[in-house]
C-alpha cells in the first residue's frame, strides 16, 4: 500500500508551508481524490510520491512516504519532449512494449477504445487529440501492469465522451489510484474518497482534511459538520456576550460604589475592594471562556466576484453565424455551420477534442468586437491571451489608475485570497486557478452584457463549482460558452450546441 504520514511540504522561493503534518494511506482498489485551490501543493504531492527529484529544487518535504505499490504516473501535461514523437517512438520509451504479444496489444487497445495498429503509428504525439494522448499515455503506463496511478488532471482538455470513458476506466481497472480533479462529475462517479488540502487565514494556515467517503457524502458532511459548529460557537457567543453585560454592569457599579466611599468608611472600602478583586477574576475568566470558545468554521472559498450588466432586450440578435468552412490553415475542421443566438439564451458548444470549439469562438470573438450595441467580455481558455504576464493582478485591473481605484482593487483581489505579495507579482507567477480568478474580476468589472467563455471552471476547486453555476445562471446577460462541465451545462445554459464535422447539432435543455 501508500502510506503517507506527518508529510510536510515548504516551498523554498517564499517559505510558504503548503501542506504539514499529513497523513494518510492508499490501498488495493481505492480511488482518492486530491483537490483544493491551485497553489495548494497537489500537484507536488503527487510527484514526491513518485519520488521525483526535480522537486526538490523548489520544495522541501519532510516526514515519511512508504509506497510498496508499482506506480505510474500520468502528468497534467504530456511533456514537451514527447510531442515531436511518433507513437511507436512513445511506446518504445517503455521497455514493457518489447514484451507485449499482438493479443495482449489487442486486448489494451479495445480496453482503451483505441486502434489496433496505433501502437505502431508514424503519427506524432502532438498531433493527437487531448482525448487520444491520454488514452496513449494510459496504454503505455498499463503495460508496465502498474498497481497504482497517479493522475494530475487527467480530464483537462477532454470531451464529454472522453470524460464518460475515463470514469468508467478509473471505476472499472481495480488499481489503486489516487487522482487530482477539478471535475465534479469525475468525483462524484470515480472516488471512493477524497483529501482537501487548504491553505487558510489568507493562505498562511495549511489545512489537509482525509474523508473516506465518496466526494457528495463528503461535501454533504463537511457542510453539515459546518452548519452545527457554526450554531455552536454562535450560541457560545450569544452566552458569552449576556455574561459580558452582567459583568460590565456589575464592573460599573463597583466602580461608582468605589469613587463614592468616603474616607471616613475604611471597612466599606476595604469590602468593595475585595468585591472587585472577585470582579476582576471573572472578567478573567469569561476572557479564558472566550479563548476556549468553539471556533467559527474556515473554509477556503475560491470565487466572491458578483456578475452584473445593463440587459439587453431579451429577444435581440446578439449572433447570427454563417459559415461555410472552419479552418485552421489549410485544414478544414468544419463545415456548414449555422447558428443564431438571442440575448436571453445562455448557449454551450460542445464537441469532440479537435472539432475546432476554441477556434470558433474566438472567430465569434472577433465578429461580435465590431458590434458597437455590444459589451463583450472574451475569457480564453489560455489566460496568456488575455492576460499580461509581465503586469501585476493590480495593474491589470486598473482602468483610471486613480488611488481610490486601486485600494478597490486590493479588496477585490484580497477577496479572491490573494495574498500582498501575489497582488503586486507578475501574472507570470501565478497558479492556473489564480489567473481564472483574476480574469473573473476583470469580467465582473468590464460590466459585460455578453459573455465569451472558454472552459471557465477549468482551472477552479471543484468546491467552488455550485456558486460558479449560481454566479452564471444569475448572470442577466447573455452567455455563449465552449464547456464539457456537465454540470455547468445543465444548471446554467438553455441550449446545447453540439459541433460536429458537418455543421451543429443543437438541443434545447
Amino acid at each position: 500500500m501508500l502510506s503517507i504520514a506527518n508529510l510536510t511540504i515548504i516551498h523554498k522561493k517564499d517559505l510558504t508551508t503548503l501542506m504539514e503534518n499529513v497523513s494518510f494511506s492508499v490501498s488495493p482498489g481505492e480511488r482518492l481524490a486530491l483537490i483544493g485551490e491551485e497553489g495548494n501543493g497537489k500537484s507536488t504531492l503527487l510527484r514526491a510520491i513518485l519520488g521525483d527529484e526535480a522537486i526538490d529544487s523548489y520544495a522541501q518535504v519532510s516526514g515519511r512516504i512508504v509506497n510498496t505499490f508499482l506506480t505510474g504516473f500520468l502528468p497534467q501535461e504530456l511533456p514537451a519532449a514527447s510531442h515531436a514523437m511518433s507513437a511507436y517512438e512513445f511506446f518504445c520509451e517503455n521497455e514493457a512494449f518489447y514484451d507485449q504479444t499482438p493479443n495482449m496489444l489487442g486486448s489494451l487497445s479495445a480496453r482503451l477504445s483505441l486502434p489496433v495498429d496505433v501502437f505502431y503509428s508514424e503519427q506524432s504525439m502532438g498531433s493527437f487529440s487531448g482525448g487520444e494522448r491520454v488514452k496513449l499515455q494510459l496504454a503505455r503506463l498499463l503495460m508496465s501492469e502498474p498497481q497504482l496511478l497517479l493522475l494530475d488532471e487527467p480530464t483537462n482538455d477532454l470531451d464529454g465522451d472522453t470524460i464518460l470513458f475515463l470514469t468508467e476506466f478509473l471505476k472499472t481497472c481495480g488499481l489503486a489510484v489516487l487522482f487530482v480533479s477539478h471535475d465534479e462529475t469525475l468525483l462524484r462517479e470515480a472516488a471512493t474518497g477524497v483529501i482537501l488540502l487548504e491553505r487558510l487565514r489568507r493562505r498562511q494556515l495549511p489545512r489537509a482534511s482525509v474523508c473516506h467517503q465518496r466526494y457528495e457524502e463528503f461535501v454533504q458532511s463537511r457542510a453539515d459538520l459546518f452548519a452545527h459548529q457554526a450554531q455552536v460557537a454562535r450560541k457560545e457567543r450569544e452566552e458569552l456576550d449576556k455574561k459580558m453585560q452582567r459583568y460590565n454592569q456589575i464592573r460599573s457599579r463597583v466602580e461608582h460604589e468605589q469613587n463614592a466611599v468616603s474616607r471616613r468608611d475604611p471597612h466599606g472600602a476595604r469590602m468593595l475592594k475585595k468585591k472587585m478583586h472577585a470582579v476582576t477574576s471573572m472578567g478573567r475568566r469569561f476572557e479564558r471562556e472566550a479563548q476556549e470558545m468553539t471556533a467559527m468554521p474556515e473554509s477556503e472559498e475560491a470565487i466572491f466576484a458578483k456578475l452584473s450588466c445593463q440587459p439587453l432586450p431579451p429577444s435581440k440578435v446578439v449572433l447570427d453565424l454563417h459559415l461555410n468552412r472552419l479552418c485552421i490553415g489549410e485544414r478544414v475542421l468544419a463545415r456548414d455551420i449555422r447558428l443564431c443566438v438571442r440575448a436571453s439564451e445562455k448557449l454551450c458548444i460542445t464537441g469532440r477534442n479537435g472539432v475546432g470549439k476554441s477556434t470558433l469562438l474566438r472567430h465569434i470573438r472577433d465578429q461580435l468586437a465590431q458590434r458597437a450595441d455590444l459589451n463583450v467580455f472574451y475569457m480564453p481558455q489560455d489566460p496568456g491571451d488575455l492576460l499580461d504576464m509581465d503586469r501585476t493582478p493590480l495593474e491589470m485591473l486598473m482602468i483610471t489608475g486613480e488611488k481610490d481605484e486601486q485600494v478597490k482593487n486590493a479588496v477585490a483581489l484580497g477577496s479572491m485570497k490573494f495574498t500582498g505579495e501575489e497582488m503586486n507579482h507578475p501574472c507570470r507567477g501565478l497558479s492556473g486557478g489564480q489567473k481564472a480568478k483574476l480574469m473573473f474580476l476583470m469580467m465582473a468589472a468590464s460590466g459585460a452584457n455578453v459573455l465569451l467563455l472558454d472552459e471557465p471552471t477549468r482551472n477552479l476547486s471543484p468546491l467552488s463549482g455550485p456558486v460558479i453555476r449560481s454566479l452564471f445562471d444569475g448572470y442577466p446577460g447573455c452567455i455563449i460558452a465552449v464547456s464539457h462541465d456537465a454540470l455547468l451545462i445543465s444548471d446554467v445554459c438553455t441550449r446545447e450546441a453540439r459541433l460536429t464535422e458537418n455543421g451543429f447539432e443543437i438541443r434545447e435543455i
